[in-house]
């Protein structure tokens, strides 16, 4: 690469990483955010569910705006948006701002997101693409990894508020920067329209299936199934405007393949288990372990590490024994790990947990990427831009079902003092058995997931992934 294409992929990336940070960073945090607010454990997952529901509702759109309005122009305006987002979180003096904030910074996050990959397609010649492909999956993993250790090291040595100071001053460096090295190029489909009836449709069917799932088993029991009602009214909607419209956000005669629906389903899967255990573990190693924040979140370090070591190797061997094989392990793999996750208890050994995080992260990086490349290879190649955008878009569907399902089960288990009273306040013991039973749920999921690929008719596409890492963040 020349200067001038380091310094484009250099900035993409800047993005690419502060969207894998701010994946992992705020869970480390909550436990914290929670007696600060004095609020329940359930009411602090919506710091992360906001920021979620707003994300995957918005990716597909950011995809369609940069189309109709340049790339560039864009993705330094969501860069903007995402870094004063940032900084108003960390003033936020109450939930409901904090939440508020957070929704905004989402607004930013998915267009960053977004249009990481296509920026790089459209910016660098074919011969450096798969090398600047790479370098932007590597900068959003290390973003990850990094995420539980600077969010617990900000909390304890400083305040949780820090956790969205850091991204500041690289947002700014950043847009600076963007604004001299990305190129000006016309958009590639000025004249694309937007399908806001598409965008409402798919807003208000997430937030109510994820509110619904979030509040049915605490006091709000009542709205929780209306709003369950409303989801199942606007999801069927959705699917029939994306059906008859010109320019859908979401090409639904894809899913006419039944192994592409599949495998897109298994994305969401193993996405949930991932966010469930990062959304609960924080609570488990701070709560019942009693570990400082710091060192929970070198704990928590583990299972983003075990995605990095594994994904790039996974995608190497399903280009050469397919992509079924490595998939069903990873998710074998994944089984593993929840059932031992489930086995923790107040004295178990906090090195184990570490080792059950890794062995998770292994098998979702195992799985990932070759899910991946069997999505892509299932595809027409005028459609895999769509088809990546979906793949974003399952993935992120997964966290938000995942943060809300695990929620759901651990009061369920423990009964309503979860949804009613802080965590701070709960026996250990009784804690400690909440969470396992969300793990354990998740492991049913991911069992779901096997049998699912099992059905699964493997083809050779020719596709590959050139053994680059993929990110599930």
């Amino acid at each position: 690469m020349s200067p001038a294409e380091l310094l484009i992929v250099l900035v993409i990336s800047l993005g690419s990483f502060m969207a894998g940070l701010d994946a992992t960073i705020v869970n480390i945090a909550l436990p914290t955010i929670a007696k600060a607010f004095r609020i329940t454990t359930v009411t602090s997952s919506w710091v992360l569910n906001a920021y979620l529901i707003v994300l995957v509702s918005l990716l597909l759109v950011s995809a369609r705006l940069g189309d109709m309005k340049g790339y560039r122009r864009v993705f330094l305006s969501g860069f903007a948006v995402f870094t004063v987002g940032s900084a108003l979180c960390g003033f936020s003096p109450s939930i409901d701002l904090l939440i508020l904030a957070r929704i905004l910074q989402a607004v930013g996050g998915a267009i960053i997101s977004a249009l990481g990959a296509v920026m790089v397609t459209s910016y660098l010649p074919a011969a450096l693409r798969g090398q600047a492909l790479g370098i932007v999956a590597m900068f959003t993993m290390l973003g990850a990894a990094m995420g539980p250790v600077i969010g617990g090291f900000l909390t304890s040595a400083l305040s949780w508020q820090f956790i969205f100071f850091v991204n500041v001053p690289v947002g700014i460096i950043a847009v600076l920067l963007g604004l001299r090295v990305l190129p000006r190029t016309a958009p590639v489909a000025p004249d694309s329209n937007l399908d806001i009836p598409g965008v409402v449709l798919i807003i208000i069917a997430l937030s109510t299936l994820i509110y619904g799932l979030t509040t049915i088993s605490g006091p709000g029991m009542f709205a929780g199934i209306i709003s369950l009602i409303i989801a199942v009214i606007f999801w069927p909607l959705f699917i029939l405007r994306e059906k008859r419209s010109k320019m859908p956000l979401v090409n639904m005669r894809l899913f006419a393949n039944r192994s592409f629906t599949i495998q897109n389903f298994d994305v969401m899967i193993i996405q949930m288990g991932m966010a469930g255990v990062m959304i609960l573990m924080p609570f488990y190693l701070e709560l019942v372990k009693h570990l400082p924040t710091d060192n929970a979140g070198t704990v928590l370090l583990a299972l983003p590490i075990g995605m990095i070591l594994t994904s790039p190797l996974a995608g190497r061997i399903s280009d050469v024994i397919g992509t079924k094989k490595p998939i069903i392990a990873g998710f074998i793999i994944a089984v593993l790990g929840l059932l031992l996750l489930s086995t923790l208890s107040p004295h178990s050994n906090v090195g184990h947990s570490a080792i059950y995080l890794f062995i998770l992260g292994a098998g979702t990086g195992i799985a990932y990427a070759p899910l991946n490349s069997a999505i892509m290879g299932q595809t027409p190649p005028k459609d895999r831009g769509a088809a990546s955008g979906l793949i974003k878009m399952m993935t992120n569907l997964g966290s938000s079902l995942g943060v809300a399902l695990v929620m759901l089960v651990a009061t369920a288990a423990l009964g309503p003092k979860l949804a009613e009273v802080s965590a701070h306040t709960i026996p250990m013991e009784e804690l400690a058995i909440a969470f396992d039973a969300a793990f354990l749920f998740l492991m049913v999921l991911e069992i779901i997931g096997i049998v699912l690929m099992l059905i699964v008719k493997e083809t050779d596409t020719g596709y590959s992934t050139e053994g680059e890492p993929v990110t599930a963040f």
